[in-house]
């Protein structure tokens, strides 16, 4: 079956994109800016590096607008997520005996840099979403008075769980702990407010629903929270006066740009940029009323289906832009090998196979892709 493809996404083939919480493709403006950037440095070099520092600073302006942060100064351009949790996991100063709460279906990034810290005597404590119509309930269980910092993902990357972000940052405000939130599964597909999620800490990569290159991404931090993090990283960048090459004595910026020690990824801000502009001219309030559309739509036939199950949350305050089901009598597995093979593109997660679809793709498309699950035995 053909499809009129969306005039910025024209996939090759019969091509149907059901990963955007895995890797995206690039929007075709994204991929023009990237090749009139290439072309540029081929015939000029660097000389509108001037140029490209206003692009950068547009980049600063567009995540300002896509989190609702107060300022510029809050926005630091990161290599990935994992760096920014990093940044936090290492900044802070932990004492024997502090926890971190957080939830036990977290991506390795929202895990690892915490499970790390066990040699300073720091405890992850991760309580279980699953089972329970109030997982945020079971979340703030865990918290006691040597809780120093909640950490959860907005949308978990498995099941597509949509946390109440907000009742936690109200909770963790109330209660003097720093609260950070992974919202890779939501930036670009959700609208997202870090200043009513009274977050501290906010980290994502480019490369999901946001639509762009691997290698960029945002790490908010608020003005209070920034403070408290002591700097692992140093260089040329994350000073004041950081154009100021012969001034021998430096300062640390007073911005979020501390924590961006060296040169940026400027092809990678062109590009992410691009992206952006896409999603912001769209809307994010139309881009998530079409994802949550697409979403309702599938979970609506997977529930019709008698041979599929809804792995995915039901419940409406809880559903995301990530479906997961599995066929009841195929393995997962050779599931996935049937619908790559037919064009579907799609990840196996949480232990079935994972849809995860944007705004611009149809509901036509959706029903191809579920008449390939359909036609295996």
């Amino acid at each position: 079956m053909n499809f009129a493809p969306h005039p910025e996404f024209p996939l090759a083939g019969n091509i149907v994109y059901l990963n955007h919480a895995g890797i995206a493709p690039w929007p075709k403006r994204t991929a023009d800016v990237v090749k009139a950037f290439a072309e540029e440095n081929v015939r000029m070099g660097g000389s509108n590096y001037m140029e490209w520092l206003h692009k950068e600073a547009s980049l600063r302006e567009q995540l300002k607008e896509l989190i609702n942060a107060p300022s510029t100064d809050d926005i630091a351009l990161v290599k990935n997520t994992s760096e920014a949790l990093s940044l936090v996991a290492y900044g802070l100063s932990w004492k024997k005996g502090d926890n971190i709460v957080s939830g036990n279906e977290e991506f390795p990034s929202n895990r690892i840099p915490w499970e790390s810290l066990a040699s300073q005597g720091v405890v992850l404590r991760q309580a279980a979403l699953a089972g329970t119509a109030h997982p945020e309930e079971r979340l703030l269980e865990m918290v006691d008075e040597k809780t120093r910092l909640f950490t959860i993902s907005s949308i978990q990357f498995a099941s597509g769980l949509r946390l109440d972000v907000e009742k936690i940052g109200r909770f963790c405000r109330r209660n003097g702990i720093l609260f950070c939130i992974d919202a890779i599964q939501s930036l670009g597909a959700f609208q997202f407010d870090a200043q009513a999620n009274m977050a501290d800490f906010v980290m994502a990569d480019g490369h999901k629903w946001m639509l762009g290159p691997e290698g960029v991404g945002l790490f908010y931090t608020s003005p209070q929270a920034r403070e408290r993090l002591s700097l692992t990283q140093y260089g040329w960048h994350m000073i004041e006066n950081e154009h100021d090459y012969e001034n021998v004595s430096w300062n640390i910026a007073p911005n979020a740009r501390r924590f961006e020690c060296g040169s940026p990824n400027m092809i990678g801000i062109h590009a992410l940029s691009a992206s952006l502009s896409l999603l912001l001219e769209t809307g994010m309030e139309t881009v998530e009323q079409l994802i949550r559309s697409r979403a309702s739509y599938l979970i609506e036939r997977i529930i019709e289906a008698p041979f599929l199950t809804l792995l995915s949350p039901l419940r409406e305050e809880q559903r995301s832009g990530i479906v997961v089901f599995r066929h009841n009598s195929v393995d997962n597995n050779v599931l996935f090998r049937h619908l790559i093979d037919d064009g579907i593109v799609c990840a196996v997660r949480g232990g079935g196979i994972r849809f995860s679809p944007h705004f611009y793709i149809s509901d036509a498309q959706l029903d191809q892709a579920l008449a390939v699950v359909g036609q295996i035995n």
